[in-house]
């Protein structure tokens, strides 16, 4: 918990300050514990260096400005993680923001601050004989191993998010055509195709649907592509557990996610000559620059690529053009 500063003259301005945001945040606010004590030491880290930056015994919260806090996150930023840095910015504005609200200060000068850009990592990527067997593991004739089959075909084979797979329904999919209608972010409609593999996969499948049904009731949900073994629509989660299975199962891999097989789909399609607005168009992304995040490109890739297209790639092209 904030303790305040008993300075020679009075109790600290900024600590009593400080400390009525504190009790806003418990009383009022209700915040988890783990946020009171969060924003409590990182407000009074802000304290202690106000102090020392200005050397003055006593502070107002008006005498921290724009060029004290950016002083503070410089410090911060030496020795912090961006999200450790960030989530003291957030204190600072919070602190700012509920003493202007109440008309103690004019101006939340924390607001003009810039939170640090927090490097995403990118996803996890399978090469193409690991996806294959991860998506082959699955070879029995039972009704969940050929469910388990085609929602690993659909991952890989056309890129879905997780939430997309769950929520298919039966007439979403086009068997002969090879694609699927997908509902996706902002209820955006897009079809997708997949390959013969994962056709085969489907059809199986369906053709042994009907034996996943409530143990007790017998009851089915009517719609659903996927179900679990209960007979209900298959859950976000139990998806998230059926990737984890198979990819430790067929690649040694314990902590594969839904997510990387859409991000593996993504990548192989552009080491396969993938145009790069088709597979933004395939995987769904509003901005293009989202499906570059995607997609790492092998080095090996790019020397092919170089060699048959660039006129200099090989001194024999050179020597025929003249130049």
């Amino acid at each position: 918990m904030l303790t305040t500063c008993v300075m020679p003259g009075g109790p600290d301005p900024l600590a009593q300050d400080i400390e009525r945001f504190m009790l806003h945040l418990r009383n009022e606010k209700r915040a988890s514990i783990h946020t009171v004590e969060a924003y409590g030491s990182d407000l009074a880290q802000l304290e202690t260096f106000a102090h020392e930056r200005t050397g003055r015994e006593t502070l107002k919260l008006e005498d921290i400005d724009i060029f004290v806090l950016r002083a503070w996150l410089g410090t911060l930023a030496r020795s912090l993680a961006a999200s450790s840095v960030s989530r003291k910015v957030a204190a600072a504005r919070a602190l700012f923001r509920f003493h202007q609200r109440r008309g103690r200060i004019q101006k939340n000068p924390a607001a003009e601050l810039a939170t640090p850009k927090l490097r995403r990592p990118l996803p996890t990527l399978l090469d193409v004989d690991s996806a294959r067997e991860v998506v082959e593991t699955p070879s029995g004739d039972d009704a969940r191993s050929r469910r388990d089959r085609a929602a690993l075909e659909l991952l890989y084979g056309s890129g879905l998010r997780v939430s997309e797979l769950a929520g298919l329904d039966l007439g979403d999919v086009d068997v002969h055509a090879g694609t699927v209608r997908v509902l996706g972010k902002g209820n955006k409609e897009r079809i997708v195709p997949f390959g013969g593999p994962c056709a085969e996969a489907i059809g199986a499948w369906l053709q042994v649907r009907d034996e996943l049904r409530h143990p007790r009731t017998g009851e089915q949900d009517p719609r659903a592509l996927l179900l679990s073994v209960r007979g209900r629509r298959i859950g976000v989660r139990e998806l998230q557990l059926l990737v984890h299975k198979y990819g430790a199962l067929g690649a040694g891999r314990a902590d594969l996610h839904p997510h990387a097989m859409r991000h593996t789909c993504a990548t192989h399609m552009l080491g396969g000559g993938a145009d790069l607005r088709a597979i933004q168009e395939m995987l769904g992304h509003a901005s293009l620059s989202t499906t570059q995040r995607y997609t790492h490109v092998s080095i090996e890739h790019l020397m092919r690529v170089y060699d048959q297209a660039h006129p200099l790639a090989h001194p024999s092209r050179t020597r025929r053009t003249g130049r």
